[in-house]
């Protein structure tokens, strides 16, 4: 990704809506890859299944919402999930969940600095989910980035299931 302009503050960071969006990170703005039709597809998927499975419960599921990962960085990941409403504008409380999903441009290197800031944050689960290829990864602080290849990404306590089949087309 690339940084945009010179530096902003914080603070006008959070008041200013930017199209597309983008991250804050030490006071500079980060371009943020955004998806074409498979990113858009499997994001919007990924939202309705978990509204229909986890809505009742109580969870929140957010698309590209500004997340204060630290002090000094704001990210924006493609879905997050929350356990209960935050009850702030930008949550400084780490979602149970966040995920990302890579568009064409995405290089691994770069999505696992945005791995290392939710874990970092306390995010215990992060999912990244390869449109394309069909690949997807677990990140969690315990047992870092690993491929998963049963076809279900599944967190725990408590467990949240997502059949693969259910979401990729």
């Amino acid at each position: 990704m690339s940084t945009i302009g010179t530096m902003v503050s914080l603070e006008q960071y959070l008041e200013t809506a930017y199209e597309p969006d983008c991250d804050f990170v030490d006071g500079f703005l980060e371009e943020r890859n955004v998806g074409e039709w498979d990113h858009s597809l499997l994001r919007a998927n990924i939202a309705a299944f978990f509204v229909a499975r986890y809505g009742s419960a109580g969870m929140r599921i957010l698309t590209e919402h500004r997340i204060r990962v630290s002090p000094g960085k704001v990210r924006i990941p493609d879905l997050c999930l929350f356990l209960t409403d935050p009850k702030q504008r930008v949550p400084t409380t780490p979602p149970f969940l966040c995920i990302e999903i890579l568009s064409p441009d995405d290089r691994m290197s770069r999505i696992e600095v945005r791995i290392n800031d939710y874990l970092s944050m306390g995010v215990p689960w992060v999912w990244i989910l390869d449109p394309e290829t069909r690949q997807v990864y677990v990140a969690t602080s315990l047992d870092g980035l690993r491929e998963v290849k049963s076809g279900v990404l599944r967190t725990e306590s408590p467990v949240i299931e997502l059949p693969l089949a259910e979401v990729l087309e």
